[in-house]
């Protein structure tokens, strides 16, 4: 009879949690033009000056995992198996340096152009984000890589 850990097949996120990032931005629009809030804080050029901060921290964050990525022949996809624990590189700082760039990525947008509902609805998103996605990553991960995870897990941050 199989064990558990050679059924597994990855944490089971079917959706791409790009995609979620994308939701909860339009979502804000949505609101935006049926419950309006001044959004006049978001054209000051000064605001842009976060939006490359934030840009910049974001590709540092996601580029630097998906080389690790490709260097070690893992997936990024959600509902295949890892190959290998990541835990060098930016996988030192934080244990999601993916979606930690994702939420960079989507401050700086806001920065250029969003209003103050993406600003209510972020702390919704990053909540969602860790609790349908990342807790079902962390209990894959542990099933597969056991002892090894749970190391990793007490010595590095979940964000950052």
């Amino acid at each position: 009879m199989k064990n558990e850990k050679s059924l597994s097949k990855g944490p089971g996120v079917i959706i791409p949690p790009p995609l979620f990032y994308v939701l909860f931005y339009f979502t804000a629009v949505f609101i935006q033009k049926h419950f309006p809030i001044n959004n006049s804080m978001f054209q000051f050029r000064l605001i842009k000056i976060p939006a490359v901060l934030f840009f910049a921290a974001a590709a540092y964050f996601i580029f630097s995992s998906l080389i690790l990525f490709y260097k070690t022949k893992n997936t990024v996809v959600l509902i295949k198996r890892a190959t290998s624990l990541q835990t060098s590189g930016v996988y030192r700082l934080t244990r999601n340096p993916m979606y930690l760039g994702l939420a960079l990525v989507y401050l700086a947008v806001v920065c250029l152009g969003g209003n103050w509902w993406h600003i209510i609805l972020f702390p919704l998103l990053i909540l969602f984000i860790q609790e349908y996605i990342i807790r079902k990553e962390e209990k894959y991960l542990e099933l597969e890589f056991g002892t090894e995870y749970l190391k990793y897990k007490q010595q590095v941050r979940r964000w950052i």
